[in-house]
């Protein structure tokens, strides 16, 4: 144990910044997930005939395994290619279903009531939105933000396949050198960012969620 310790101390300048690519790689898919999914999401709650093929594409997405989507995207022009992009790209696309499905059900989810009481007082359909549901559907979308910040930690580290940098390139390099070291410096750090940032975001829903 000590001498693994010794080994994380001697490597931490790489490790750090490796870890920095990865969460650099997890915030900037995260973003670009809501503010792709968020519209989208009120927009199927506007159009419900939209929401079952919307929401089965990107349950379909999610089932492509993450090496082979990573396979079918370095072909695309402007989105593949080796490099941050095609791993952002794949990282958005499966943080997307989270945020979509709880953006949409917390909309859904609000009291009928409560959006009828809104619209007698005069309220128009933008600020019923901005003032009633999405206050009152933050809980259930931040939750799905939670989802897709833990799984994208889980997946960036495979963004090093493709050039990306970030966690997966230590542990890449130890199943290639068979040094365990390795695999754990870049699984150990990875693990715990995964679990930071659930706790983090879970206490925000916990504590911010309902007042909002």
């Amino acid at each position: 144990m000590s001498e693994l310790s010794r080994f994380f101390w001697e490597r931490r300048a790489e490790i750090t910044a490796l870890a920095g690519q990865h969460l650099a790689l997890v915030l900037v898919s995260t973003l670009l997930a809501l503010a792709l999914g968020v519209p989208i999401g009120i927009l199927l709650t506007r159009k419900p005939r939209l929401a079952r093929p919307v929401l089965g594409v990107a349950n379909v997405v999610q089932t492509i395994p993450s090496l082979a989507l990573f396979g079918f995207l370095i072909p695309i022009p402007w989105f593949g290619g080796i490099g941050a992009r095609t791993a952002i790209v794949a990282l958005v696309l499966y943080s997307l279903l989270p945020i979509l499905r709880n953006t949409h059900a917390g909309i859904v989810s609000v009291d009928p009531a409560i959006v009828e009481a809104a619209t007698g007082l005069g309220m128009t359909p933008g600020e019923r939105l901005r003032f009633v549901e999405l206050p009152l559907a933050f809980p259930v979308v931040l939750a799905g933000i939670r989802i897709a910040v833990v799984v994208g930690i889980g997946l960036a580290t495979i963004a090093a396949a493709v050039g990306a940098g970030g966690l997966g390139v230590l542990i890449y390099r130890g199943v290639a050198t068979v040094d365990h070291r390795l695999i754990l410096a870049g699984a150990v750090p990875a693990a715990l960012l995964a679990i930071a940032f659930d706790l983090g975001l879970g206490a925000v829903e916990k504590r911010w969620g309902p007042r909002r």
